[in-house]
């Protein structure tokens, strides 16, 4: 390390090896982080407390439920790569006079990271760093669709923000998960998010998911659209091919983003 890090930044680093590699130890993170092994058990410790991880003897792992959800800032640090190049390959298929929706999803974001100059595109989102993102792109006008404000995500939920999808004519939606599965299609963890996702997924014409490889075959706690209503999908190399045939049997298109 450079320089050593304050205890919130390593145990957000952390948090993003855990996701990463499912298990970490105590030995390996001293020394990883430069600092004592008791520094690394207090951390630890800190995490067990505000449930994002359960320690083991000697580490520790993911907990055993998918309603643990990391923030926005640590969930965007993880197969950041692989996000980017799925947003770049996503966004080449957004065309100028177009009405779009992105959801409040990292890889969401990577989309509206490559959007780029366009004629009278309009973007509607529930994510304020989308927004935020697309402030003053040329050619560009952002709708917000108001709501309750969720922390965790930076996103707008609930009835108010859904009265807004009805009066436009969204013509592509992207939308990250949590998981995919042949029987429950896409997920996600949080239920005011997937009430939500939900009411974007019914307003476009076509349904697009982004989501990485370690996305497939895993299980959130709810689904917010069945595989019969996705159209297409971008993702990175590392899906399980049986699931991908699986899914083109059934109409989907999946596409891989090749990574830099």
């Amino acid at each position: 390390m450079d320089r050593l890090l304050f205890a919130p930044e390593r145990q957000a680093r952390i948090l993003t090896l855990l996701q990463e590699q499912e298990r970490v130890s105590v030995s390996s993170l001293s020394e990883q982080f430069g600092v004592s092994a008791v520094t690394i058990r207090n951390d630890l410790s800190e995490l067990e407390r505000r449930g994002e991880l359960v320690r083991t003897h000697g580490g520790a792992i993911l907990p055993d439920r998918g309603e643990v959800e990391l923030a926005f800032a640590q969930r965007s640090q993880l197969f950041r790569d692989e996000k980017a190049a799925i947003g770049a390959a996503a966004a080449a298929l957004i065309g100028d006079g177009e009405a779009i929706m992105l959801d409040a999803s990292t890889t969401a974001l990577q989309v509206a990271r490559h959007i780029g100059p366009r004629q009278e595109l309009t973007v509607i989102t529930n994510s304020l760093i989308v927004a935020y993102e697309l402030a003053g792109a040329d050619g560009v006008t952002v709708v917000m669709t108001g709501g309750i404000l969720r922390p965790v995500s930076y996103s707008l939920v609930g009835d108010v923000g859904a009265a807004v999808l009805s009066q436009f004519n969204v013509s592509k939606g992207f939308f990250g998960a949590k998981g995919i599965t042949l029987g429950e299609g896409l997920t996600d963890a949080d239920n005011f998010e997937v009430h939500f996702k939900r009411a974007m997924v019914e307003a476009c014409k076509e349904v697009i998911a982004v989501l990485d490889a370690s996305k497939w075959g895993q299980v959130a706690t709810a689904s917010f659209a069945s595989l019969e209503q996705v159209h297409r999908i971008f993702t990175s190399v590392g899906a399980p091919a049986e699931m991908v045939r699986a899914l083109e049997m059934r109409g989907v298109k999946v596409t891989f983003a090749d990574t830099p």
